[in-house]
């Protein structure tokens, strides 16, 4: 009796190990299905490539390289971002699948969002540095700025997955939800339950704002001293997507003025420089892009991977993942995230 074919799936998960994103079982499930060959070199790479089924990772893909993989359907980013390395045109022209992790991180920072908005709305750990300093202010006194997210309005920067997963967890507040997404129809807004609404009106009209937006071309300082010039005083900002949206020195400078609090989770270069002014503002939330990054998100990738390549190998569509838009894949302009520790 013939051994039934196993497609080859190239594994190459930088920057995790792949025991942080695949479970024992969804390792044993991988193998089990495919034959799986994880290259130290980029000469092992190459020579792999021409019988690769798929390949798992976020590997150089120019057009040269990608013409000598005559055998792929599908890569698999296990980073989270899309990078210019690969020629996705040569990829949908190829009709290979371009897969995203990035639905498994987004109920992790939907619930890290709605934890630093409440964070701003109550001062906890602005009241928490306070009492362990000694200078602790009891009942009324240490709530002057405190406001309710129940019936606030709220505006959502973009409304992806992050949005998709944030949604429901504001629900029980009862907010009005305007959203500012220019990739989205009305409609598809309106039936979400959600207000759509112009950037300016957005801002305007928010006392919670939350930034969900990726970036592109287009949405680089988006909210630029201009835009946040338009929130009301005393506003909540919660910045969870990328750093790149917001410009930075006009963020903390309405900060420094005492106009805006925000709860900040990504920066524009990480590690966060000891000097940088944010450190010493106390109407910041401070967190080192922690947001998405959990165990329960990173195991789920694996068991994405897993499902999705399986579905593929039996000449099914994808489920889990991400399926990257031909129209937008080429727009964005992320950066790898920095996992190391601090020197």
């Amino acid at each position: 009796m013939s051994t039934p074919h196993k497609p080859l799936v190239i594994l190459q998960t930088d920057p995790h190990p792949k025991q942080r994103i695949f479970t024992p079982d969804a390792l044993a499930r991988l193998h089990d299905r495919f034959t799986v060959v994880e290259p130290d070199t980029e000469e092992d790479f190459d020579k792999a490539l021409p019988d690769a089924f798929a390949v798992v990772g976020q590997p150089d893909l120019p057009a040269e390289r990608l013409a000598r993989a005559g055998e792929l359907r599908a890569l698999l980013n296990v980073e989270g971002n899309f990078f210019p390395n690969v020629d996705y045109d040569v990829c949908f022209r190829r009709g290979v699948h371009v897969l995203g992790c990035g639905p498994a991180y987004a109920q992790a920072v939907a619930e890290y969002a709605l934890g630093l908005a409440l964070d701003l709305a109550r001062g906890i750990s602005r009241e928490d540095r306070a009492f362990r300093a000694g200078r602790e202010r009891y009942v009324s006194d240490g709530n002057a700025d405190a406001v309710l997210l129940r019936g606030a309005d709220v505006g959502l920067i973009g409304f992806g997955n992050l949005g998709r997963s944030l949604h429901p967890l504001l629900a029980p507040f009862r907010p009005t939800l305007r959203v500012y997404d220019p990739w989205l129809p009305a409609a598809v807004l309106r039936e979400q339950g959600l207000v759509p609404a112009g950037l300016d009106e957005t801002l305007t009209r928010s006392r919670f704002v939350f930034v969900l937006a990726t970036v592109t071309d287009d949405s680089r300082h988006l909210l630029g001293e201009r835009e946040l010039g338009l929130l009301p005083d005393g506003a909540r900002l919660v910045l969870v997507s990328r750093a790149p949206v917001v410009d930075f020195p006009a963020l903390l400078a309405r900060v420094a003025e005492g106009r805006l609090l925000a709860g900040i989770d990504v920066w524009p270069d990480e590690p966060v420089a000891d000097d940088d002014p944010s450190r010493e503002l106390e109407g910041l939330v401070l967190s080192a892009h922690r947001a998405g990054g959990i165990p329960e998100a990173f195991l789920t990738i694996g068991d994405m991977v897993v499902d999705d390549l399986t579905l593929l190998a039996d000449g099914l569509p994808p489920a889990r993942m991400q399926t990257a838009a031909r129209e937008l894949v080429g727009r964005y302009r992320n950066r790898p995230v920095i996992r190391e520790a601090r020197p």
